[in-house]
Parts: structure tokens; C-alpha cells; sequence
């Protein structure tokens, strides 16, 4: 699949409708505000620390991550093909007062234009949303040094995601808009690993998300069937 053709335009759109809805948490994007803290726990946890190291976030969206990443002492690029997105990630850093690098760009193109090798690279919450999942993953390891983090998150596809993911949160608790996301884009762990195999890396760590709607909370569990975030690392 070349570059240029590794995006759904209608899942563009979508986020590109939403763009200045980012830094609501009380908006369509109120999971990935109630996420964010456990998010940047663990990736901070998986790479050996935050401060000082060079992060790339790939998908990077309206910088919910970027920021919080940034504000561990990170040295963060942001980039996204949402430009509406990009335009309200730039804005919110007048309001922190943190830097960071946004770039509009796909993970392809910058990785075949960039010399610039990251400590860590996070793709969180987007994978599921284009249609080659493993050009994404090239394109990661291709930007990431040697002893780097690559740190991605996504859903499992199986009966139970179905029905919690889309059924429960999307129909019933309506914790995300009706359309959100495909069936058919879920990424199982063994797909994920063959990927990462391809590029010589292996899962280091693979942990599941949890809700739990009578206390509307989130938590980082054992559980893998539905969400789940991972941490690869190039073999030895």
C-alpha cells in the first residue's frame, strides 16, 4: 500500500468535524481525557521515564498525549493528517505553555523524510482507523533508535469487543458517537506481533483497559479482550 493511500477520508472527516471539541472533557472526547492520565503512566513506566527523551506521537490528534507527555519533560513532535486538529493542538499550548513540535503529516511520509531517530514513538487510539495498521508500525520502527519504546494501543477483535466497544459505548452508554468505530478495523495482539515481528521487534509488555460503568471509571488491568495498550522493543 503506498503512503499516500494509507487513509479512510470518511475517518478523517469525522475527526476533522470534531477538531475544536478536543480540550472539552465533557465532549465526544471525554474517554480519551479519563484515559489520558493512565496512558502517559504507562508509557512513562515502559520507557525507563519520560524526561529528556525525544517522543514521537503519531496520530497525535488534538495533543491531548503530547502535552501530557510534554509536561513529564519530554521533547514531543505531534503528527496528524487532521489539520483542524493540528490547528487546535498549536492553540492549547498558549494556554499551558508547553512546547511542542505538531507537524501535519502522515507517520509514511515523515518517516521517509526524517532523520531524526526517537527515543520512544506512541500510537495510541488510531490504528483502528486506517486501513494498513502495519504500514503504520513500519513507519514507527523506522523512526525509532535503537533501544527505543514503541508504544501503541488499539482493540481487540472478538464477540466481547464487539459488543462493549461498539454495542455498550457507542449504543447503549454513549460514551463515544454512534459510528466511531468499524468491527472489521479491530487488530488482534497476534496481528499486532506479527507486525512488530517484521520489523525485528517483539511485545515486551501487553496490558488491558477496563470500564467500569457503575463507577464510570477506567483501569489498566489483566483483561486484554476489548482495549489493550502494548510496549515493543527491537530484539537483542
Amino acid at each position: 500500500m503506498s503512503t499516500r493511500s494509507n487513509v479512510d477520508p470518511a475517518e478523517l472527516d469525522k475527526f476533522q468535524a470534531l477538531a475544536s471539541r478536543w480540550w472539552d472533557p465533557h465532549s465526544e472526547f471525554a474517554p480519551l481525557h479519563q484515559i489520558n492520565p493512565l496512558r502517559v503512566d504507562y508509557i512513562d513506566r515502559h520507557c525507563g521515564g519520560l524526561d529528556g527523551k525525544r517522543v514521537l506521537d503519531i496520530g497525535c490528534g488534538g495533543g491531548l498525549l503530547c502535552e501530557a507527555m510534554a509536561s513529564r519533560g519530554a521533547r514531543v513532535t505531534g503528527i496528524d493528517l487532521a489539520e483542524k486538529s493540528l490547528q487546535v493542538a498549536r492553540l492549547h499550548l498558549h494556554e499551558s505553555g508547553l512546547e511542542v513540535d505538531y507537524q501535519h503529516t502522515s507517520a509514511e511520509d515523515f518517516a521517509a523524510g526524517s532523520a531524526t531517530r526517537y527515543d520512544v514513538v506512541t500510537c495510541l487510539e488510531m490504528l483502528e482507523h486506517v486501513p494498513d495498521p502495519g504500514s503504520i508500525v513500519h513507519a514507527a520502527a523506522t523512526l525509532l533508535k535503537p533501544g527505543g519504546r514503541l508504544l501503541l494501543s488499539t482493540i481487540n477483535r472478538n464477540p466481547k469487543a464487539f459488543a462493549l466497544a461498539i454495542v455498550g459505548a457507542e449504543y447503549l452508554l454513549r460514551l463515544l458517537p454512534r459510528g466511531t468505530h468499524t468491527y472489521r478495523r479491530f487488530i488482534k495482539p497476534s496481528e499486532l506481533a506479527r507486525s512488530l515481528r517484521a520489523e525485528g521487534m517483539h511485545i515486551e509488555d501487553l496490558t488491558g483497559m477496563t470500564y467500569d460503568p457503575l463507577t464510570r471509571s477506567y483501569a489498566l488491568a489483566a483483561d486484554i479482550d476489548v482495549n489493550y495498550l502494548l510496549s515493543a522493543a527491537f530484539d537483542d
